[in-house]
């Protein structure tokens, strides 16, 4: 016979979620500006032209706009958009002996525009500015009700930093909060082919093309920028999806709507839930789809045994290990109505669930969960997966002994029939003054007290244990069984049905309020974990917090152990301990290579002192931990392993994470130690030989046509024999040098020196090489006298000098300057070639760095500025680069202190 279709209950209409009611009113109300990000996936897509492009056409439909800040980097294009707008003029930062320009925030503030458009959100502020990051003003500019343009490159997204550096083998140390990026109104990507903007690189509409070529064959290979463009698309699309769901909630509209797949895969203790999980990652790579592992707790989960448990804790770390989330939400009456009710909160278009293996009679005492949400599910695909697909996907078991919680089977029924009994003799004592119709309170109450207190089971016993009582001492005729009232039966049966109602409410209660605290207590401790794992730097300072941790929450002695050579070695312990015993290694090396507990009381080495566990992340092992105790049997509680497992993976993530920063760092290195070597090969290739063909060349010719050559020819030979060679040697010195430098055996010798000397020797030192140029020297005698090395001083003006000279055109100035300024003496060596780019003004320092020049421009090593710095440093002055302001030309400024008196004339220093 079929049983007919149960009726489906009336939905409750929905109510918008007052979180994303408050965070529409927020968006909405006065007072605060808008912002709008134009992010890219890598300079040169656009941003800047994009946001002119937009800003123009605002300023056209009578918006007050104006331009705060805009970086054109020398393209026309841009520069071409930026004519029209009114400019806030930058403010002047004095830095050293350079002057940088930043955004005048407070000329803004005054200015109050209706737009303002900001480059660059994730800029460094020149040192003394009110806030160290644009994006800081940015948000000061916000707050006083002015809308902001901005651009932002998403390797500059903080919790992107990792992602992009691991890609690209280069860490970007500016990032922008992801928060800043969440509060925007708006963010449009800018989008640009990786083919197109390598195009543009190579075309000089990025960088200049000694630069563009450096960066196709690092940051712009085609490889990375496609990366990165993915992760610019995936992160606004992720906005997208935020805001459609605070959309949905705020309208309260119930889901799902189909603007993309999500999955969500229902767990429980069924040991099939882990090939659930499994298909469920599947189908989310079929769909490319986010996807969510979900389990209910609530009441009965109280009721499961500890096997149970570890399989729905072991089947949510699957999850997480597989790429998804596993959510744990508390559950009510319905498990179904719970499921759905996030389905729809998170717009999930696709639920897994198991078939259940369950008789008609339990479905029909008890009801179906599969049965309820697909009744139930709307517009919400539903898979039911067959128990045969997922049978050989089971969780493995627990392979580790543990202690069973300490329990009493007895004491809480003997306590429930105390209580009941202290309830009778106050209902006794009473009865005179209150009378008999108040007694059944007393012993109410105390079926409430023992259900609250102790479960269910213990409330049960006091209510049969009352219900006699009543019956016994109250309801007459008194002190037997029977009832002779036929009125007073059906008062029996109600305070029977009253307690047993009011017991199991009170039971539930209880259950409710211990697995919500239980959940509190968990996640209290996990939290503080993450906490401490965050601000660790280090693998030592990971390793110490960990082992602190896992001894202070399970109470037991800790060591972690990593792989070294093969083997695993200890690390790290708490307390401290660096050894370990043979039967410990042998059973923490077995644990390691076969990814499975090992030692006491495992299935593996028992005999071991110590319990040995893996930490594992989606990537593998990673490590393994050893637990000891003083006493004796298993270490851990059921409780307490599936804390451990929480921790260690916890544990396990930071420690890849911070292994993850170290291999990226030594790629840097390594990279970097490339660079030089390919850098000192070309300049042993081409700059070194150069003047030896020079030499060789001209000596050639002397020898084979010494009788055909005139007086002035063989001069000129000479000449150029002598001038090639003192080149020569510059070369090779610089290398020296430098090698002298990186080894740190520079130790400059400080005697007072005359700097209007050392200025004369090293301008008739380079005679030849400044001979096509006028040299005007304007250093005072009455300078005061320095503590200079001469030998590394003049060094230090010969390089600047011979610097000069090259990247300055023919019959041009080169000028040396010297003044008391600030406390110290300054030496500035001008030149009048084209300047240095202002984004270069560093970078000119730095080994082997040579700024793009001309075919005529002498070749050189790129040595010699940062052997200068390098010495000016040694004698505790600095050099810094910058551009002339008078005209076109280079800068570079040397700071001395002046000794302090009475020691201007000392001795030598080391």
């Amino acid at each position: 016979m079929n049983r007919p279709p149960t009726p489906l209950p009336p939905r409750e209409p929905a109510r918008p979620s007052p979180d994303a009611l408050l965070a529409a009113a927020r968006r909405e109300e006065g007072g605060r500006g808008r912002l709008k990000i134009f992010l890219g996936a890598a300079p040169g897509v656009g941003k800047t032209y994009e946001m002119l492009t937009i800003g123009r056409a605002r300023l056209k439909a009578g918006t007050d706009v104006v331009v705060g800040v805009v970086e054109t980097h020398g393209r026309p294009e841009t520069a071409a958009l930026v004519d029209g707008f009114e400019i806030v003029p930058r403010r002047a930062v004095p830095y050293h002996a350079a002057v940088l320009e930043e955004m005048d925030l407070d000329a803004l503030l005054a200015r109050r525009p209706g737009l303002a458009l900001v480059d660059e959100l994730a800029h460094t502020n020149a040192p003394g500015s009110r806030h160290p990051k644009r994006y800081q003003d940015v948000e000061e500019l916000l707050d006083a009700g002015i809308d902001v343009f901005t651009t932002l490159n998403i390797q500059h997204v903080e919790s992107l930093n990792d992602v992009v550096a691991q890609i690209t083998r280069i860490r970007v140390r500016e990032t922008v909060p992801d928060g800043i990026l969440d509060r925007a109104e708006d963010i449009e990507v800018v989008d640009l082919n990786p083919d197109d903007l390598i195009q543009r690189l190579r075309d000089g509409k990025v960088y200049v093309k000694g630069n563009a070529e450096r960066a196709l064959r690092h940051y712009f290979s085609r490889g990375n920028l496609t990366a990165l463009r993915e992760l610019a698309l995936r992160r606004t699309a992720d906005r997208v999806d935020d805001e459609l769901l605070s959309h949905m909630r705020a309208n309260a509209i119930a889901g799902p709507w189909g603007a993309g797949e999500r999955v969500l895969v229902c767990v429980s203790e069924d040991p099939r839930s882990a090939g659930l999980v499994r298909h469920a990652k599947r189908l989310a790579d079929r769909l490319h789809a986010p996807w969510t592992a979900i389990t209910i707790e609530g009441p009965r989960s109280l009721s499961l045994d500890e096997a149970a448990r570890d399989r729905i804790a072991d089947t949510l770390r699957l999850a997480d290990r597989l790429g998804g989330d596993a959510v744990t939400i508390p559950g009510g009456r319905r498990i179904a109505d719970d499921i759905l009710a996030h389905a729809r909160a998170t717009n999930v278009n696709h639920i897994i669930l198991g078939k259940a293996e369950r008789s008609a009679l339990f479905e029909l005492v008890n009801g179906s969960v599969v049965h309820d949400i697909v009744r139930r599910s709307g517009d919400i695909s539903i898979h039911v997966i067959a128990g045969e697909a997922v049978r050989a996907d089971p969780m493995p078991p627990k392979t580790v002994a543990t202690a069973p919680a300490p329990a009493s089977v007895v004491a809480p029924y003997l306590f429930g029939l105390a209580a009941t009994a202290v309830a009778l003799a106050l209902a006794l004592l009473t009865q005179p003054v209150l009378g008999v119709e108040n007694a059944d309170l007393f012993l109410l109450t105390a079926v409430v007290a023992v259900a609250a207190r102790l479960g269910l089971g213990p409330s049960l016993v006091a209510v049969v244990a009352a219900s006699l009582s009543y019956n016994f001492f109250f309801l007459p005729p008194v002190y037997t069984l029977t009832i002779a009232d036929p009125t007073n039966v059906a008062a029996f049966l109600l305070f029977t049905l009253v307690a047993v109602v009011v017991s199991n409410l009170a039971s539930r209660s209880r259950r409710e309020a211990v697995v919500s605290q239980g959940r509190a207590r968990a996640t209290e401790r996990l939290y503080g974990f993450s906490r401490t794992l965050a601000g660790c730097a280090t693998l030592d300072d990971v390793l110490w917090a960990t082992s602190a941790q896992i001894a202070a929450m399970l109470r037991v002695r800790v060591v972690v152990l990593l792989p070294e050579d093969g083997t695993v070695s200890v690390k790290a312990g708490f307390p401290p301990e660096d050894r370990l015993e043979a039967a410990d290694l042998g059973a923490a090396t077995w644990a390691f290579d076969n990814e499975r507990p090992a030692g006491r009381g495992a299935d593996t080495l028992p005999g071991a002192r110590r319990l040995f566990l893996p930490m594992r992340t989606g990537r593998g092992i990673v490590g393994v931990v050893g637990l000891d105790t003083d006493g004796t049997g298993p270490i851990l509680s059921p409780e307490s392993r599936r804390l451990f497992d929480a921790l260690a993976d916890m544990a396990a993530l930071a420690i890849e994470r911070v292994r993850l920063v170290e291999e990226l760092d030594r790629a840097e290195r390594a990279a970097e130690t490339d660079r030089l070597a390919q850098a000192l090969l070309t300049s042993i290739s081409h700059d070194l030989r150069t003047p030896l063909a020079s030499v060789l060349g001209a000596a050639t010719t002397l020898r084979d046509l010494e009788g055909a050559l005139s007086p002035d020819a063989k001069g000129e030979l000479v000449t150029t024999i002598v001038a090639e060679s003192e080149r020569l040697n510059r070369f090779i010195a610089n290398l020296l040098d430098m090698t002298r430098l990186e080894a740190g055996a520079v130790a400059a010798t400080l005697t007072p020196q005359d700097v209007a000397e050392i200025v004369d020797t090293a301008i008739r030192r380079l005679g030849t090489v400044l001979a096509r140029h006028r040299v005007v020297v304007a250093v005072p005698a009455a300078l005061p006298a320095l503590r200079l090395d001469p030998v590394l001083f003049e060094q230090v003006l010969v390089n600047l000098l011979d610097n000069a000279a090259k990247y300055a055109p023919d019959g041009s100035v080169v000028t040396v300057e010297g003044a008391v300024h600030r406390g110290a003496v300054r030496l500035r060596v001008l030149d009048e070639g084209g300047g240095l780019p202002q984004a270069e003004l560093e970078r000119v320092f730095d080994k082997f760095y040579r700024a793009a020049k001309g075919d005529s421009v002498r070749a050189g090593t790129g040595l010699g500025l940062a052997i200068a710095r390098g010495f000016v440093e040694a004698m505790g002055g600095t050099l810094t680069a910058g551009n002339r302001r008078d005209r076109s030309g280079a800068v570079f400024t040397i700071h001395l202190p002046i000794p302090a008196a009475g020691n201007g004339r000392s001795g030598i220093a080391g």
